[in-house]
C-alpha cells in the first residue's frame, strides 16, 4: 500500500473519519481541538468548523444535512454550516469523569456510540449505546474506552473494542432488532498498542488503527492478522474508506501525549487500498424528539 496524500491538519486528537458519497467529501473531528473538518475530494479544499463542545463521534443523517453527533452533553443533531446544535439527549450513565467516544451508524440506520473513562485510574463504567426511534438504550456495560465499532457486510456480526483492555470483541448481531448476541474475543493488540477506530471492508475484513503502535492492522474474518500497514506517526486513531470508488484508506492521527514531538503527528494520511470499502450508512431520524419527517 502506498501513501498518496497527507492532509496537514495537525489535529490534537483526530477521530471518527468517514466518507460522504453524496458530497464526495471526507469528514473527521478533532475532539480536543473542538473542530470538525470536511475535505472536498474534487476541489481539494479543506473546510473547518468550530464545534460548541468536544465532538467525539458523528454519523450522516438520512435526508438531511445535519449530523447525529456525540458531544460532551450527550447526543444532538448538529448542522456544521450554521453551527446550530439541537437539544441534547443525555444517555443514562454519562456522569462526571466519563465522556462519549467512538460511534457508527449500522446498516439499518441506528447510531451506536460508546463512552469512556477520562482518568486512566477510574473504574471501567463506560457503556455502549444504541440510538434508534428517539431512544437511547444501553447495550453493554463495564467499558474502559469504547472504540472500533463496525458491522460485517451481511450485518451478522458487530465488532467493538475496549482500548483499555486491548481487545476487539465480536458479537452476534440481530439486524432486525439491533440486539447483541454472545460475545467472543476477536483479536488482541500486540506490542503495547491498543485498538482504536476501525472500518470493515467489502470482503468482511476489519481494519483497526493501533494507537501507540504506529500501524493499522487488517484482521481476517476469523481474527487472524492479514496485513500490517505502518503509519509514519505513533498515534493513528481511526480509519475509513474514501474516494469515489472507496479504494482509499484514510487514517486520522493525534499529536497529544506521546505524539506531540513527532513530525506529522495529527495529520490525516491517505493510502491506496487493495480492496474496496463499504458505503457509510445514514441515521434514520424518525422518532427523534422535535423533528419532522426528513426531506427526501
Amino acid at each position: 500500500m502506498k501513501l498518496v496524500e497527507t492532509i496537514p491538519v495537525g489535529n490534537v486528537l483526530g477521530e471518527c473519519v468517514l466518507w460522504d458519497e453524496r458530497t464526495s467529501s471526507l469528514w473527521w473531528t478533532d475532539i480536543e481541538g473542538r473542530r470538525l473538518h470536511r475535505f472536498d475530494w474534487n476541489d481539494r479544499a479543506l473546510h473547518t468548523y468550530a464545534t460548541p463542545e468536544r465532538l467525539t463521534a458523528f454519523g450522516l443523517v438520512e435526508g438531511r444535512d445535519q449530523l447525529i453527533a456525540a458531544f460532551d452533553c450527550g447526543l444532538a443533531l448538529f448542522d456544521p454550516q450554521t453551527g446550530t446544535k439541537g437539544p441534547c439527549l443525555k444517555p443514562e450513565g454519562l456522569v462526571a469523569g466519563t465522556r462519549m467516544n467512538d460511534g457508527r451508524v449500522d446498516r439499518q440506520g441506528r447510531f451506536w456510540v460508546g463512552s469512556m473513562m477520562e482518568a486512566e485510574s477510574a473504574a471501567a463504567t463506560g457503556r455502549l449505546y444504541c440510538v434508534a426511534s428517539g431512544r437511547i438504550e444501553t447495550r453493554e456495560r463495564g467499558i474502559g474506552i469504547a472504540n472500533g465499532l463496525g458491522f460485517s457486510p451481511d450485518s451478522r456480526w458487530c465488532y467493538f473494542a475496549d482500548s483499555r483492555q486491548g481487545v476487539i470483541w465480536r458479537y452476534g448481531f440481530d439486524a432486525a432488532t439491533g440486539q447483541l448476541g454472545s460475545r467472543e474475543v476477536f483479536a488482541r493488540s500486540q506490542g503495547g498498542a491498543v485498538p482504536d477506530g476501525a472500518a470493515v471492508d467489502g470482503e468482511g475484513y476489519v481494519w483497526s488503527a493501533q494507537w501507540g503502535g504506529g500501524a493499522v492492522v487488517r484482521y481476517a474474518p476469523d481474527g487472524r492478522t492479514d496485513r500490517v500497514l505502518e503509519i509514519p506517526v505513533l498515534l493513528p486513531s481511526c480509519v475509513a474508506f474514501g474516494g469515489p470508488d472507496l479504494t482509499m484508506l484514510c487514517v486520522t492521527s493525534a499529536r497529544q501525549g506521546a505524539g506531540e514531538a513527532q513530525t506529522g503527528a495529527g495529520n490525516l494520511f491517505v493510502y491506496n487500498a487493495p480492496v474496496r470499502g463499504l458505503p457509510e450508512s445514514r441515521f434514520k431520524i424518525d422518532g427523534w424528539p422535535g423533528t419532522a419527517a426528513p426531506r427526501r
